[in-house]
């Protein structure tokens, strides 16, 4: 197939006015932010030599009023805010509100139907599990790692091999353990990992990503690969932080490794813990890349992202995908809510 630069001049020239309009706006927000305060500086320096020359008094520094100038450096961060958070939330929220055509208020009857249709209840059941296995069991495997390579020889080395699947993407990921979970028909040579092994001890090969509600937990181990790592490297770092007095003080009072670990360990660490666990958390509500990879959302493995993804574009049902929509965002405001209240704690403390 041979490339039409004539036919595919539109798309380069709506990538070059994107291009454009970046660099016009990054560029200007970063001119501005330094030709501004330099403007001051200039005019301050000004003021001096002209008092210093007349023998006039020197000219009272005024109390820079700090308000404005905060106002000034987060309005760039407020407008894109605005722009890219707050305006779409209200607009999906009004869509919420009408039937599939976005043409007439319908109420509260999507948000009746998330908990009416059986296909939805699986969906947010799915949700559920995701957000109660995820975040847990990929802590408790990070710090299983953080404890066992923490001060160990070729510690860097481990780290990075477990830290590793973080370097790839969900959709890589999720095609990686698609071959893991790969089927082909007795007789024939399986190329699934999964599979080769169960055949090689005896087994009848399995088509894993097929059975309910077998399918889902096997989605959720792709999500603990991959965020394992990252819990290692917070809590790793946060083990490093103990001070080393506690810890000396703790051998030399005969406590054994076990005790270290419930007594000393994991106070320490308690913050930490719950940094990571609140991250998992909201990452899980949002997961989308491992499920529309995998399988679609078919065979009852759809949660709430991807089904949001197809009821608003693939059926056309837009009053229904901004339901989905707003309730996820509804369930993300709690614990961001409860992150914000334990940092502060943190810092009174």
């Amino acid at each position: 197939m041979e490339f039409d630069f004539a036919e595919e001049q539109p798309k380069f020239l709506m990538l070059m006015y994107g291009l454009i309009a970046f660099v016009a706006v990054v560029g200007g927000l970063l001119l501005l932010l330094d030709v501004v305060p330099a403007w001051f500086a200039r005019r301050r320096e000004a003021q001096l030599v002209a008092a210093a020359t007349s023998g006039a008094p020197l000219p009272r520094r005024r109390k820079p009023r700090e308000g404005l100038f905060a106002l000034f450096f987060l309005l760039p961060t407020l407008l894109f805010l605005v722009v890219g958070l707050v305006v779409p939330a209200i607009r999906t929220t009004l869509l919420s509100l009408m039937d599939s055509g976005s043409t007439n208020w319908v109420g509260l009857r999507n948000y009746g139907w998330l908990f009416s249709e059986d296909s939805i209840v699986r969906v947010l059941i799915n949700t559920l599990i995701w957000v109660l296995l995820v975040p847990l069991v990929a802590t408790a495997f990070g710090l299983i790692y953080a404890v066992l390579v923490d001060r160990a020889r070729l510690e860097a080395l481990a780290k990075s091999l477990i830290f590793l699947p973080m370097a790839i993407s969900f959709v890589g990921a999720s095609i990686i353990w698609k071959f893991v979970y790969a089927y082909r028909g007795d007789g024939q040579e399986q190329i699934g990992l999964l599979n080769q092994i169960v055949v090689s001890l005896g087994g009848e090969p399995k088509q894993w990503l097929l059975d309910s509600p077998l399918n889902t937990f096997l989605l959720i181990v792709i999500m603990i690969w991959i965020q394992a790592g990252f819990a290692m490297v917070v809590l790793s770092a946060a083990i490093k932080a103990i001070p080393a007095d506690i810890v000396e003080a703790a051998r030399l009072d005969g406590v054994s490794p076990w005790q270290m670990f419930w007594q000393i360990t994991m106070p320490s660490i308690r913050p930490a813990l719950i940094v990571v666990v609140v991250t998992l958390s909201i990452g899980t509500l949002k997961v989308f890349d491992i499920v529309r990879t995998a399988t679609n959302g078919n065979y009852d493995t759809s949660v709430i992202a991807s089904e949001m993804y197809n009821q608003a574009f693939r059926y056309g049902e837009n009053g229904q995908g901004s339901a989905l929509a707003v309730f996820l965002f509804v369930l993300v405001i709690p614990i961001v809510i409860y992150q914000i209240r334990n940092l502060r704690q943190q810092r009174e403390g």
